[in-house]
């Protein structure tokens, strides 16, 4: 059984094939692209970076920690200034987000109180579906994490969630 059919059971459920998707570009920037994508994002571009494009655990953990990073960071930097735009000007979006942030500040007030902000991090680091690098960022985001805070946070987590993957990988 070839690792090309094991991933691609494995994202079955989600119907993505990235090898047959990224064939003809190299498995760097196939990892650095796949760990962009939200729903896969590190999770899936370390094991195929490793398992299918035979790339070192250094060399894929790299690509892929960067390849989700990017998503990230541009999370922390551009939602706040778009959110408070599209809140200024339309009238249907300064509902969506008080809603937003009062729905979600509710339910996870607890575990914001309990952790403070390397809550951030936690939800980063975390390489389980619904989980991780999206998330982190947008936790930051919803109860008000400064940059100078979130950035260092949600990096140190995207590099833990990494090795964590890059260890299972490595041990399957």
């Amino acid at each position: 059984m070839s690792y090309r059919y094991i991933i691609h059971d494995t994202l079955y459920m989600i119907h993505i094939d990235y090898s047959h998707i990224f064939q003809n570009i190299p498995p760097e920037l196939a990892t650095f692209l796949i760990a962009m994508v939200p729903v896969s994002e590190l999770r899936a571009a370390l094991p195929i970076g490793i398992k299918l494009y035979h790339l070192s655990a250094y060399s894929a953990w790299f690509w892929a920690v960067l390849g989700n990073l990017v998503p990230m960071l541009l999370i922390l930097l551009i939602l706040q200034p778009v959110a408070d735009f599209l809140s200024r000007h339309f009238k249907i979006f300064h509902k969506f987000f008080e809603w937003l942030f009062e729905h979600t500040r509710k339910r996870g007030r607890a575990k914001f109180e309990k952790w403070g902000e390397f809550a951030v991090f936690v939800l980063t680091a975390t390489p389980i579906p619904l989980l991780g690098g999206w998330t982190g960022p947008l936790a930051a985001f919803v109860f008000g994490v400064k940059l100078k805070k979130s950035i260092p946070l949600v990096t140190l987590g995207c590099m833990t969630a990494g090795v964590i993957v890059a260890v299972i990988t490595i041990w399957m």
